[in-house]
């Protein structure tokens, strides 16, 4: 690993209130090793939909802010739920947003993927769909130990994670995170 610390920032993909990826987003600091420092990005929420009309007015502001924290990050931590057996509409236009950046700033950017869910396949679905987006980015994406968290409704509560067990796997797989950033 580098002498300073990695700088890891977060994006969660849900707008709700209670969101139980937003609650492990929140979680991931007090788990991640010595030496690494997360810091929370914007709400894509933030983001109009993508049109390139929109594009040659000019990036919004929401949209350039977040590349520029993105491209200044060591790494990337995607927490995102899975509708409709996919990732999430608000995730799609915030990458269609970031794609149109320019350095682009997902390249070569090694991301981390994490996904929730209250069915027992944790957002699988929603990973591999991300995957397959991600590799035209030409981002690095860790493959393992990957993190998919099924049955949260009774891992997540009162906003808050906690579940011993997953805990623990999310402090493994920051701690594999960490060495693939720091590559």
């Amino acid at each position: 690993m580098n002498n300073h610390p990695l700088k890891f920032v977060t994006l969660t993909c849900s707008l709700r209130s209670g969101s139980v990826n937003a609650a492990i987003a929140s979680t991931l600091p007090e788990l991640a090793p010595e030496g690494v420092v997360f810091t929370a990005l914007g709400s894509p929420g933030e983001f109009p939909h993508y049109s390139m009309d929109t594009e040659l007015e000019g990036f919004p502001a929401a949209v350039v802010a977040m590349a520029e924290h993105i491209a200044e990050a060591d790494g990337l931590v995607i927490i995102t739920p899975e509708y409709n057996h996919s990732i999430p509409g608000l995730l799609k236009n915030a990458l269609d947003w970031l794609s149109r950046v320019n350095p682009q700033p997902l390249a070569g950017k090694p991301v981390l993927i994490q996904s929730a869910s209250p069915g027992k396949l944790g957002g699988v679905r929603a990973q591999l769909h991300l995957r397959q987006i991600l590799a035209y980015f030409d981002a690095k994406v860790l493959n393992k130990p990957e993190a998919m968290i099924g049955d949260v409704g009774h891992k997540v509560v009162d906003g808050m994670l906690v579940d011993a067990d997953t805990k623990r796997f999310l402090a493994r797989q920051l701690v594999a995170f960490a060495e693939f950033a720091g590559k």
